[in-house]
């Protein structure tokens, strides 16, 4: 441990968690001004009343005051605010079948390219069946068969018809290719062994642009040629072999573009070439004459019923390799205990990607169904496939609706044993212990079943989807007890649809509504673009580099120690920032860094969700590497936090007891403000000790929320910064469990 000096002083680099914050509240200050950044990633500092930046509240540590500043890091400009960023919540399915890819767990790599090449090719087939749903919207129900009533329009049906499919496919192929700056780049990763050490840029983005781009529009005019069995007329057999030409060269680029050459081969002049033949083959399409009187488009049905039917093919082929992949991969994690094993034994990403493709069809079922009822004319036509999804998504809502009520009797009526800690946090005083009781039983059941409800919600909707394809190919009619679901399922999938499309125009005129909206997209949007193009770009290629460099600005000061504060998602970038940090600083400067995580999903969620990218294992180098400087600061009544770097707790002779990275844990101290530190882990009572004079008080059961204003945050951040925070511990309540 390095000795405080006279010059010491710490700088606290907080970052905010999703859904973003008012530079006020991440740095605790009335007023805050910016001191770095570009306005989209802000460095902040707490301001006097003439605006000028202010030192922070002094840390007591070793008898003395030492110095502090605090200054936070916000990231939310990158996901939140504005329309353009809330409609990025509408493409929610894109967003996890890239997500998908990361979730893949360590494998070979014959194993890992077969799995990386069935999400592209997933993703890809993705973007063919929404394109192609909404140019059944454009093109067959609203030109093809509404317009046909206005005469004046029918020779222009069918330019009338793709060009909203066009414009749409142009936007999102322009948004999606945006990617943020970064002011100060860092070095390069040298350790593959530190969490997020895998995170970067894939260089095959630009080639999946243009691929994905391709196939939609390709998808699109082979709809209006007739479909993927035959051409329409013998004057559209050119247009109809060029769609499938097309679809072909997309899908076969795709599944090629992987390590070790990642596409660069695929050169800008021949993409390119491909935008201009794609564009040339929509405008063959749009010449296509249409059928009178109003009829359904006969490539319609066999375009939408094919890329759906390979989509699910290619789900359930990932599914099925995936299975060996995982299998070969436990040995990474099975002498973890089930605690930290990745969710479903590392086969997650299939029902992460199921639940992609059901979303994406669902949702343009419902935009769909919603246009049909909103132009008022029972005659419109739509594929007869869509009847079978309203009911899947009918079935779907009434079980939401069980589960919902049970979920609730679940959390409302106390169950199960009193968690351990209660007693010790909270003795002598019963009315708190009761309340955090139930908020502990409460959080614990949502972090420990959150990943069973993703497999459940996934699991009945496929197998509902098998179950109404094979209705749909025999021709079964619904049973009388079940002709209600498919007008529940229409009201579902249309407030989906109204629902969503609603938030995006209500963003329009307040950024708080789009940031509530972009709540997935937040988390989802901190992976690269390297499955699904079409996705925000990643915050986590701008937000890290740009919170080490900062870092490393303070530690050319020989005297400043700099701690990486980061709260929920923040906590998954300070800790790779910190991970970065450490790989690249000299030895005699690496004491000066310290981690603390508040309110942290690094144990439960991120390693068993992402073993390959953030694994268990790359946790404990971590804080193996920052020995003892690593705090996380943990609430049991925290549904997303929890503990992060101790496990398998239990209370002895009136003592906590834990397993840490390095092994069994020494009986938990109780810190002179009341919390129990147990290893790295800082466990707070909830409702707090107090109110105490001098500080900020937050009553009740914070949950998620202000873990800045107990007083252990002064503590965990001393500590953290290497500093002698030694005290005499206060006697622990002789519990005994």
């Amino acid at each position: 441990m390095l000795i405080a000096g006279p010059d010491t002083r710490v700088i606290e680099l907080r970052v905010h968690g999703v859904m973003g914050t008012t530079p006020e509240s991440l740095v605790d200050a009335v007023v805050a001004v910016d001191v770095a950044g570009d306005g989209v990633g802000r460095l902040v500092r707490p301001a006097d009343r003439l605006r000028r930046p202010a030192p922070g509240p002094v840390l007591q540590a070793g008898g003395r005051p030492v110095p502090r500043t605090v200054e936070g890091y916000l990231w939310s400009a990158m996901t939140s605010g504005g329309a353009a960023k809330a409609a990025w919540a509408l493409l929610l399915p894109f967003s996890l079948a890239n997500m998908t890819h990361w979730m893949l767990p360590p494998t070979g790599r014959l194993l890992g390219g077969t799995l990386r090449s069935l999400v592209r090719l997933a993703a890809l087939v993705l973007t063919m069946l929404l394109v192609t749903q909404l140019t059944v919207v454009s093109l067959d129900l609203v030109a093809g068969q509404w317009l046909d009533q206005f005469t004046q329009l029918r020779p222009w049906r069918a330019p009338i018809g793709l060009a909203p499919v066009l414009i749409v496919v142009a936007l999102l192929h322009k948004l999606s290719a945006i990617d943020w700056k970064v002011v100060k780049p860092s070095p390069a990763p040298r350790l593959d062994l530190l969490p997020g050490a895998r995170i970067a840029a894939d260089p095959d983005a630009p080639a999946l642009h243009v691929l994905h781009a391709t196939a939609g529009l390709a998808s699109a005019a082979l709809l209006a040629v007739g479909g993927p069995f035959g051409p329409s007329s013998d004057r559209v057999f050119v247009p109809w072999v060029a769609a499938w030409v097309l679809i072909g060269l997309s899908v076969l680029i795709t599944l090629a573009l992987d390590a070790p050459t990642e596409g660069r081969w695929f050169k800008p002049w021949a993409r390119r070439l491909l935008v201009v033949v794609t564009l040339v083959e929509v405008c063959a399409a749009a010449l296509t004459p249409m059928p009178g009187h109003g009829q359904h488009l006969p490539g319609t049905d066999p375009t939408v019923e094919s890329i759906a039917a390979v989509l699910g093919l290619v789900c359930i082929v990932f599914g099925l390799v995936l299975i060996p992949a995982a299998v070969l991969a436990r040995g990474g994690w099975s002498e973890l205990p089930a605690s930290l094993r990745p969710w479903a034994g590392g086969w997650m990403a299939a029902p992460i990607l199921a639940t992609a493709a059901l979303l994406g069809g669902g949702f343009g079922a419902g935009v769909a169904i919603t246009v049909q009822k909103a132009l008022g004319d029972d005659s419109l036509q739509l594929p007869p496939g869509y009847r079978y999804v309203t009911t899947l998504w009918g079935v779907a809502a009434v079980l939401a609706v069980i589960v919902g009520a049970v979920g609730a009797a679940v959390f409302v009526v106390p169950r199960g044993r009193k968690p351990i800690e209660i007693d010790l946090l909270h003795g002598g005083k019963p009315e708190d212990a009761a309340r955090a009781a139930q908020a502990w039983r409460a959080a614990r059941l949502k972090r420990n079943h959150a990943h069973h409800a993703i497999l459940g919600t996934a699991g009945v909707l496929s197998a509902g989807t098998l179950v109404s394809f094979l209705m749909q190919v025999r021709g079964v009619a619904l049973p009388w007890w079940a002709q209600p679901l498919p007008g529940i399922g229409i009201t579902a999938l249309g407030a989906l649809a109204v629902g969503a499309l609603r938030q995006v125009y209500v963003a329009t005129k307040s950024p708080g509504a789009a940031r509530q909206l972009g709540l997935l997209s937040d988390i989802a949007g901190f992976w690269p673009r390297e499955a699904h193009p079409l996705v925000p770009p990643c915050y986590a290629l701008k937000a890290i580099p740009e919170l080490v460099a900062r870092a490393r600005e303070h530690l050319a000061d020989p005297g400043t120690r700099v701690v990486l504060a980061g709260y929920s998602q923040g906590s998954l970038l300070a800790a790779v920032a910190a991970a970065r940090l450490l790989d690249t600083l000299p030895a005699h400067e690496r004491e000066r860094v310290g981690l603390v995580t508040a309110g942290s999903p690094l144990q439960w969620a991120y390693p068993r969700a992402f073993p390959a990218v953030v694994s268990h294992d790359s946790l404990a180098e971590l804080a193996k590497a920052m020995n003892g400087r690593w705090r996380a600061v943990c609430r049991g009544t925290d549904a997303i936090g929890g503990g992060v770097t101790t496990w398998e707790r239990q209370a002895f002779d009136g003592q906590l007891l834990g397993v840490g990275f390095e092994g069994a844990l020494p009986a938990a101290e109780r810190s002179p403000n009341g919390a129990l530190v147990l290893g790295g882990d800082h466990w707070l009572a909830d409702p707090q000790q107090g109110p105490l004079s001098g500080r900020r008080w937050s009553p009740g059961v914070l949950r998620h929320r202000d873990y800045t204003s107990d007083p252990e945050w002064d503590h965990a951040i001393a500590a953290a910064a290497g500093l002698d925070v030694a005290e005499p511990p206060l006697t622990l309540w002789n519990f005994k469990h």
